[in-house]
């Protein structure tokens, strides 16, 4: 964690992983009313950072309303470093989320995404983005421009994160993935975000398509049947973890986090299949923790190791099971 004494540009310098993208408020109807959680996938994600105790800035556009304040208390929370110029919105982001009978949910926008031109001061180890944030402009051309400022330096990670309904055309929206991945060292997307990008493909043709693009590791989570990691050395399925679900509100981005914690940590192995096995299961795990609790709420560091080393503690809540969406990553548990 950098030291609260420093300046802004001296904060930059600590930080091990830069996110950038939407911070939002999903406001979730369910049976019994109305609640609010902090959220937008990458929010999410540098949240779920903070509690694995990687440091962690976001750099994002809210507004200085309650909303946004009701953003940054939770991120600093996580002891994640909300970046200067972040507050530059009339009205903080909302996306109104109706929950199905089985925890999942669906999402209206009410959306405005904008950066300042932004060059940061010191690269991190990682560069993390997507969602809405690489799609949408006019802050859609500011992200795309610190990824190629950042690509050749540090490891870039990708979730595009697919929201139809906030995209032009699909063949806007598959030129716009297709350039990106091009900057990146790992991608990481649902089984629908796959057959909405390329649906004449199989999902291990689209995998082999995002290496050819340029990427070193893609990694498409497919709901009850687990996920699969493709990288040029190996190809590994990873079973999904059965538990009970409340919701599943933030748990690719809770898989994320434990992505980009498993990067900083891997050591030099690469991606063979023994540490793909090793690193997914992981990850499945804090997925499986977040659905068992309202919201975006991922595991802190202790819950993960906990569970991963008494594996039954990730699915002993006594709820009726069902089988949750793996949103596998390269996790490592230190």
């Amino acid at each position: 964690m950098a030291n609260p004494k420093t300046t802004p540009h001296d904060t930059q310098r600590f930080l091990d992983v830069l996110v950038v993208g939407e911070a939002l408020v999903d406001v979730v109807t369910t049976p019994d009313g109305q609640v609010e959680h902090p959220g937008g996938s990458p929010a999410n994600v540098a949240y779920g950072l903070g509690l694995l105790g990687v440091a962690t800035g976001l750099l994002t556009a809210i507004a200085p309303d309650a909303r946004g304040t009701l953003i940054e208390g939770h991120l600093h929370r996580a002891g994640v470093t909300l970046l200067p110029g972040s507050k530059l919105l009339a009205r903080t982001a909302t996306a109104a989320a109706i929950l199905g009978s089985d925890g999942s949910a669906e999402y209206d926008f009410d959306i405005h995404w904008e950066l300042p031109p932004a060059t940061p001061a010191y690269l991190p180890k990682i560069l993390h983005t997507g969602s809405i944030a690489t799609f949408l402009d006019p802050g859609a051309g500011v992200v795309k421009a610190l990824m190629e400022q950042a690509h050749a330096q540090c490891t870039v990670t990708y979730d595009p994160n697919i929201r139809p309904s906030l995209l032009g055309s699909h063949a806007e929206a598959k030129g716009i993935f297709e350039e990106l991945v091009s900057l990146t060292g790992v991608v990481k997307l649902s089984d629908e975000d796959a057959h909405w990008l390329y649906p004449n493909k199989t999902l291990e043709e689209i995998a082999d398509h995002i290496l050819r693009l340029g990427t070193g590791l893609a990694v498409i989570t497919k709901g009850a049947e687990g996920s699969q990691f493709t990288s040029a050395a190996a190809g590994v399925t990873i079973p999904a973890v059965r538990t009970s679900v409340v919701d599943t509100i933030g748990a690719g981005d809770s898989y994320m986090a434990a992505l980009i914690l498993g990067l900083l940590t891997r050591g030099t192995e690469g991606f063979a299949p023994a540490v793909l096995e090793q690193l997914g299961r992981t990850a499945a795990t804090a997925a499986a923790i977040t659905v068992q609790r309202a919201g975006a709420n991922p595991p802190t560091l202790d819950e993960l190791k906990g569970a991963v080393e008494a594996p039954d503690s990730a699915t002993s809540r006594p709820a009726t099971e069902q089988t949750h969406q793996s949103t596998p990553v390269v996790a490592s548990v230190p």
